[in-house]
């Protein structure tokens, strides 16, 4: 199969859903209304509610949901083969996860910028606010730690990486400090020197790899397991201006400018894709993935097709920065297209590489060797790039290494290719360096929300001794999982609890579209909310028993069974408000009518 096709078949079927679906979504199931005044406005305090151009807030959006799930997650995926994983994002894309997004911002929205939890607290009622709230923090404390193993495993014993990704950080902040006082509004301006900047950062790196700071740069896997929560700290505590903004529009330029090569390297190179359509490995058994295409396949890619995550930056900071709510469709529905595509990217750079070298750099060496396998370019590859690729799991390097292929076959670009992999490890902790900064501050949102029941001072989100109280114990958490963890455990828990967070979402937002008085459309958000519990609750079942209890992983066991448990009491209690809906015992909204308490409910709510 060659690669362009399937690009082709992606690109002309997420043209034709957001031109029709979204359309029919945004004016018949939400009804947007771009009159109707924005949390933003009224909340404007300069700090987390900020009005913000539509494009900043997409690229922010794109940024911080856009974290390693659609990279790392199809590059694992492709274990089964190109075909299964091509599938699920094109059909996930289109009718699960841009309609989840979609509806959880629009939710929020309503809700003054509130969080998943609240909103299940306004809509169902108290107790699916405790589960909600307690769930969302067990997803996030995994996601950052499943996503932040991926950057330790490309960056430990690369000075060239660390020092790139590593001075991408004070840069974020020299931006956000021009646009705050030194070139207020300038942003194409500022945006341009960053990304410069940026660029300059990869082609020094070699310098640095042979310098005396070499060793400052050369980090091992422990010391990297402590910096990465530190970073997610800071980006928590710090203004949303000054480090968490800067770095996500630079981030999105750097990956949407990526993206855009690599397609035109796709197009251009046309390569072909090795990886066969499906492999011997949908039925089990492979190195990468513990379990058969279904259910395991559709957890493993999460974010490339769906993501609960995404509900957690849809009602917390996005909402708190839009300015019209028709920009709800093109930041909802039309980010997570985006993000599909990146998928679908990495997917390719993925298996046009020798079946062999795939299973190579992503499987440890004892298990490569019992698959009786040979490398083909491997060797090859690491002598271009200058670093060992074996042996290291997790998908970023064999991402990197696929990109870097691909682009270096365009003009006989070959002896770049070393350029190329350490600008394409760049781009992917870019991707997760996002993740993390927008994740980590979310999860001090819900800190401070769980707190402030036992201390209402603590929902004060200008009160500093909070705020980085919160963060601290929010980081030391998923810290934890990092430092101690392996990308075989911790994935596959963070596929399960993602999926499972996209389901309690759709449960939600269904029981907010029926009190909109939206019952005729609710299987908008009903079909995808069926598939995803049926085939995550499967997974996770088997993920228990089959991976972690032989393992004597009990940890990750139970904290896989309560989020199990969690869910099914949100979906049963959802179903609970639903049934008296339909009875009649609960009256749908009449029209507007949570509008008008707007401004009231939300100061009340940010002076608890």
């Amino acid at each position: 199969m060659q690669a362009l096709v399937l690009v082709v078949i992606l690109s002309c079927v997420f043209v034709l859903a957001y031109r029709f679906y979204s359309a029919f979504i945004a004016a018949k199931v939400l009804s947007l209304d771009p009159k109707r005044p924005t949390p933003s406005t009224i909340l404007n305090d300069g700090r987390d509610y900020v009005p913000t151009n539509r494009w900043l807030v997409f690229g922010h959006h794109f940024a911080a949901i856009a974290g390693a799930g659609p990279l790392i997650g199809p590059v694992l995926a492709a274990q089964f083969g190109y075909l299964p994983g091509f599938l699920w994002i094109l059909i996930g894309c289109v009718v699960a996860g841009a309609v989840h997004d979609m509806v959880v911002l629009f939710a929020s929205v309503r809700h003054n910028g509130k969080s998943l939890a609240e909103i299940a607290k306004a809509q169902v009622g108290p107790v699916s606010y405790w589960l909600v709230l307690v769930a969302t923090l067990f997803l996030l404390i995994i996601v950052l730690a499943g996503a932040s193993i991926a950057v330790v495993n490309a960056l430990y014993n690369s000075p060239w990486g660390a020092f790139t990704v590593g001075v991408t950080i004070p840069i974020a902040i020299f931006i956000g400090i021009y646009l705050k006082w030194l070139r207020p509004g300038k942003v194409v301006e500022a945006s341009i020197i960053g990304v410069i900047l940026i660029i300059l950062a990869v082609v020094v790196g070699p310098v640095i790899k042979e310098s005396s700071l070499a060793p400052y740069f050369t980090l091992d896997k422990k010391t990297l397991s402590v910096i990465v929560p530190v970073y997610g700290f800071l980006a928590a505590v710090l203004p949303v201006w000054l480090l968490l903004v800067p770095r996500d529009y630079l981030s999105s330029y750097m990956k949407f400018g990526t993206m855009f090569l690599l397609a035109i390297g796709v197009i251009l190179v046309n390569p072909l894709i090795k990886m066969p359509a499906v492999t011997q490995f949908v039925a089990g058994g492979g190195p990468v993935i513990p379990g058969k295409v279904w259910p395991f396949m559709f957890i493993t890619i999460a974010c490339g097709a769906i993501s609960g995550f995404h509900s957690l930056v849809s009602s917390g900071t996005t909402p708190k920065m839009l300015e019209n709510e028709k920009d709800i469709r093109v930041i909802g529905y039309g980010a997570m297209f985006v993000e599909g595509f990146v998928a679908l990217m990495a997917l390719i750079a993925a298996t046009v590489l020798p079946t062999a070298d795939y299973f190579a750099i992503n499987s440890a060496p004892e298990a490569f060797k019992k698959l009786g396998m040979q490398v083909q370019d491997l060797p090859y590859l690491s002598a271009l790039v200058g670093e060992e690729l074996a042996g290291r799991p997790g998908g970023a390097v064999s991402l990197a290494v696929g990109m870097a292929d691909i682009f270096s076959r365009i003009g006989g670009l070959r002896h770049l290719m070393s350029y190329w992999y350490h600008f394409a490890i760049m781009f992917e902790a870019f991707f997760i360096l996002t993740l993390i900064d927008a994740g980590t501050r979310v999860g001090r949102y819900l800190m401070q929300e769980l707190g402030g029941v036992f201390y209402p001072k603590l929902r004060d989100y200008t009160w500093w001794p909070g705020v980085i109280f919160t963060s601290g114990i929010f980081t030391f958490c998923w810290g934890y999982l990092l430092y101690t963890g392996t990308i075989a455990t911790i994935w596959p828990l963070f596929g399960v609890n993602n999926q499972l967070l996209a389901g309690m979402a759709f449960a939600v937002t269904t029981t907010y579209l029926l009190r909109l008085g939206k019952a005729k459309y609710i299987w908008v958000t009903l079909i995808p909310m069926t598939f995803l519990l049926i085939t995550t609750i499967v997974a996770g079942y088997q993920n228990i028993v089959n991976n972690y209890l032989p393992k004597q992983k009990y940890l990750l066991a139970v904290l896989s069974a309560v989020m199990i448990l969690l869910v099914i009491l949100i979906v049963m209690d959802s179903i609970r408000v639903w049934l008296k809906i339909f009875r009649g015992e609960i009256q749908p909204y009449k029209e507007n009518e949570d509008s008008p308490s707007l401004k009231s409910e939300a100061m009340k709510h940010l002076s608890e």
